[in-house]
């Protein structure tokens, strides 16, 4: 079984790579207990990313290999190292290729030299307890996972990029004609649909250099899908101008250049968006002394029609000069109208799950059903075998408004929650201001030692609102003795002993 040569077509599985796991790493070292925690950050997973490459022209490399994935991010490591970043898959495809997702909705139109697309972004490494540490958790025991990457399934899909297009009936000598004027070398033979691919040539016309693509024979019908001209019609969509080529000594019955043209022009037309290229009319084969007498005939009534013809032989050469000069006239008009598009870098983003806000609520007949980029995202970072991590997640909630959002719309305690997409939701029984279960947390997910409520932080802070207003001669010492003597004429508590826990001059592990 022989392998194509040229693919235009082709639908590719992309995944990009996994973030790396932050790690709960606490500093070990001698004479220093409680060195407080180390653990680095997980690395971000690579990118897939398609890049315009002007070396590549087909799509074949893709053709039997449609899996492919980028590199996931390494883990952390205690010492405060953070883990490696996964790297970039970088896909070559040819100018002009059109990508678009499974369901055919189109995420971006390759063209020009260097122009890419970043159709799979990397996963988020999680971060590391050394990351998570703060004021009131300074010795996170958790630490988040890495993300996974995005995972989709596209269509790759080449329109070639040529200034020129050569249409016409099977066996009307456009492989010829392109083969006369450059020096490429399409397959030519004497029978019908020679070309099954496309074939590009380059042409110089005075100082003006521009490409032709000779597009497979069309037929009545193609734009239904007869013959071949149905699979790349699309071919001629990127030309600025298209190029007639006919045969006027054809031996088939019933045939005529004018209708011929006519033919092809409602196969144009039925496929669509072509009404705007300039047309040029070759009439090929007149070195055939009929073809020359066929041309003669019928010039004078497709000139009627404005357009421009041109009578050659692609066999002998004849007039292929001012027909080369005409195609390098209607290629300069068209790249003076468009200026050169700057080299362009596009990053997919997929749609918000819920339509933009931040999260949003609804009951199912399963349970209520959290979504949202936030929620969602900070699920798939949590190790649910670890209590403080499950606590550390539940506060992120809350302070997001999950949980008053909950009752408000009338969840009780013990309802379903579903937080993600259906198909990969995480399910939590709904229990509305609780511990996490762990002994020395307060709050969820929060070291109850370092809660503003305590007596000495409340005394701390009315000494230190009070510091502006001390005498000259006055020490701090005398403004905390002011302090207590107006708290226990307000009938508050007593004032605390020095030296103990509540006595704000009193240095602990914890108040540092």
């Amino acid at each position: 079984m022989s392998l194509p040569s040229f693919v235009d077509r082709v639908t590719l599985h992309v995944a990009a790579g996994r973030g790396g796991n932050g790690v709960a790493s606490v500093h070990r070292e001698k004479f220093k207990p409680l060195g407080g925690p180390d653990g680095g950050n997980g690395g971000p997973g690579g990118s897939v990313i398609l890049r315009v490459d002007p070396g590549v022209t087909t799509l074949l490399d893709y053709h039997h290999s449609r899996r492919r994935r980028a590199e996931h991010g390494g883990h952390g490591a205690g010492g405060h190292r953070n883990g490696s970043h996964g790297a970039d898959l970088v896909l070559p495809v040819p100018d002009g290729t059109l990508v678009s997702r499974a369901n055919g909705e189109v995420l971006a139109d390759l063209v020009g030299p260097g122009t890419e697309l970043v159709v799979a972004d990397g996963g988020r490494g999680g971060l590391g307890n050394a990351a998570l540490a703060s004021a009131k958790r300074k010795a996170p025991g958790f630490a988040l996972l890495g993300e996974p990457g995005d995972e989709l399934e596209i269509t790759l899909e080449l329109k070639v990029v040529a200034d020129v297009g050569l249409v016409g009936f099977p066996s009307a000598g456009k492989s010829s004609l392109i083969a006369a004027m450059s020096r490429a070398r399409p397959k030519i033979a004497d029978y019908p649909f020679t070309t099954l691919v496309p074939n590009l040539g380059v042409v110089s016309a005075g100082d003006t250099t521009y490409t032709v693509a000779d597009v497979p024979g069309l037929i009545e019908g193609a734009s239904t899908g007869r013959g071949l001209g149905h699979e790349f019609l699309r071919h001629v969509e990127r030309c600025a101008a298209i190029v007639h080529v006919i045969d006027t000594a054809t031996i088939e019955p019933g045939r005529n250049p004018v209708d011929d043209l006519e033919v092809i022009e409602r196969e144009l037309a039925s496929y669509g968006g072509l009404d705007d290229r300039p047309r040029l009319v070759a009439l090929n084969k007149i070195d055939v002394p009929d073809g020359r007498e066929m041309a003669d005939l019928v010039r004078a009534d497709l000139e009627e029609h404005g357009l421009r013809v041109f009578a050659i032989s692609a066999a002998s050469g004849e007039g292929l000069r001012e027909l080369s000069f005409a195609m390098a006239e209607i290629v300069r008009a068209a790249r003076a109208a468009t200026p050169e598009a700057p080299r362009e870098r596009i990053v997919i983003r997929p749609p918000s799950a819920d339509g933009g806000d931040e999260f949003t609520v609804a009951e199912t007949g399963q349970g209520w059903r959290v979504r949202g980029p936030k929620p969602e995202r900070w699920v798939r970072q949590t190790d649910f075998s670890n209590d403080e991590a499950v606590g550390f997640l539940a506060d992120r909630l809350n302070r997001l408004g999950v949980e008053a959002r909950l009752l408000e719309l009338g969840a009780a305690e013990g309802d379903t929650v579903l937080i993600g997409h259906p198909d990969s939701a995480v399910v939590f029984d709904f229990r509305p201001s609780i511990d996490a279960g762990v002994e020395m947390l307060g709050r969820r997910g929060e070291d109850q030692r370092f809660d503003d409520s305590r007596p000495a932080v409340r005394r701390r802070r009315e000494i230190d609102a009070a510091m502006p207003e001390r005498g000259d001669t006055e020490a701090r010492a005398d403004v905390a003795r002011r302090v207590d003597e107006a708290r226990r004429d307000a009938g508050g508590p007593r004032s605390y002993e020095i030296g103990s826990d509540d006595d704000p001059d009193h240095v602990d592990e914890s108040d540092e």
